[in-house]
């Protein structure tokens, strides 16, 4: 690839001769850039890729793990994140200054990170406190901007993830009688309810009409929840399992605690992607599973487990759409820019922004379990 070609690519994106190139190809490429750079580059790949990019991981695991595993390879000059924004902006956060931190397809995002932005947040901030005083406490899930993360590490509080949320919602409720939770409802009151608050000391913020929804009396309100969600979970129904269920007398429903609340109530177990796979992977041969998770996960689990009957609590689910944007023309093309030394699609976090952000990731990393 020239120089021309790439000056092209960043106003137009994906240059059109990478879609011509056969997938052997492609496959022949990238493996021999690998070989070329070496320790200088570093290729973590989330759990929801799809198979074509996971087989060139270094390393496979959940947003915040391989943000961290990225920031403990000191060696890597190059960190090519194949997942979406915020992970990247995650993994320039936690690396080295000298590190370069690259997204194959910028237009790999996240709509539930999209769904709080920070002039919403601020706002909804100022009108909370309007309302309730100094008493909130804040608390984002590691799927968010780099943005509303620096805005929680400002304001006091911490991120979460979905393996450790009761830890940290917990260690929230002794700093602050209150908690804003950005930007997963579901997460947030799954998790809430799990450590004993009931659903009426619960409200929800609509950013978009600016109004606090709530069952139970206001001066009550212990958890609110933004009003944002996973695109992916909150497709899985109380129909799904019904229907699993009277296909499958035998199966064990188990799904992601970003599902709605009801689907996680009637569900057998709920848990992250790190506790969804190594229930799968510990479960007897032969028993029968309905996984509530992203596709390309799932359909991995059933590839790796013959012994095990295992299938989607949604057969018409899709995968996630912005992390199926990670494909091997986009991933070649970012390590060709790399070779070339005309990186593309460099993700940077202002410092400002990336201190404020580190201090909410690292109250979560010193306090959780």
């Amino acid at each position: 690839m020239g120089v021309l070609d790439i000056l092209q690519a960043k106003k137009t994106g994906l240059p059109e001769h990478y879609r011509q190139l056969s997938e052997l190809e492609m496959v022949s490429r990238i493996q021999a850039i690998k070989e070329q750079l070496g320790a200088q580059l570093y290729l973590p790949g989330h759990h929801y890729q799809k198979d074509e990019i996971i087989q060139f991981a270094d390393d496979t695991g959940d947003s915040l793990k391989l943000a961290q595993l990225s920031a403990e390879n000191e060696k890597a000059e190059y960190i090519v994140f194949c997942g979406v924004h915020f992970m990247a902006e995650t993994a320039d956060i936690l690396s080295s200054d000298n590190q370069i931190v690259v997204l194959p397809d910028m237009r790999a995002g996240c709509s539930m990170a999209d769904m709080a932005d920070i002039h919403q947040t601020e706002k909804a901030w100022e009108m909370l406190q309007g309302t309730f005083g100094d008493t909130i406490i804040p608390l984002t899930y590691v799927n968010s901007t780099a943005s509303i993360k620096s805005f929680v590490g400002k304001n006091g509080g911490a991120t979460v993830t979905s393996s450790n949320a009761k830890a940290m919602v917990e260690w929230a409720l002794t700093k602050k009688e209150r908690i804003l939770f950005l930007p997963d409802q579901h997460l947030g009151r799954n998790t809430a309810y799990d450590l004993g608050v009931p659903l009426e000391q619960m409200a929800v913020w609509d950013p978009i009409s600016n109004i606090l929804e709530c069952d139970g009396p206001i001066e009550e309100v212990r958890v609110i929840l933004w009003k944002g969600h996973c695109s992916v979970h909150e497709k899985f129904t109380m129909e799904n399992i019904k229907q699993v269920r009277k296909e499958m007398p035998d199966v064990t429903v188990l799904v992601h605690p970003e599902c709605t609340f009801d689907v996680v109530q009637a569900s057998d177990i709920n848990g992250s992607t790190k506790k969804i796979i190594d229930t799968i992977e510990n479960a007897p041969a032969g028993s029968s599973w309905a996984i509530g998770t992203e596709m390309n996960l799932v359909n991995r689990l059933i590839q790796t487990h013959p012994d095990k009957n295992i299938v989607s609590l949604n057969p018409n689910m899709c995968p996630c759409l912005t992390m199926n944007r990670i494909d091997l023309p986009h991933l070649l093309w970012a390590l060709d820019s790399i070779v070339e030394g005309e990186v593309i699609n460099q993700i940077k976090v202002d410092k400002e922004t990336a201190d404020l952000a580190k201090i909410a990731l690292e109250r979560m990393l010193n306090k959780s379990i």
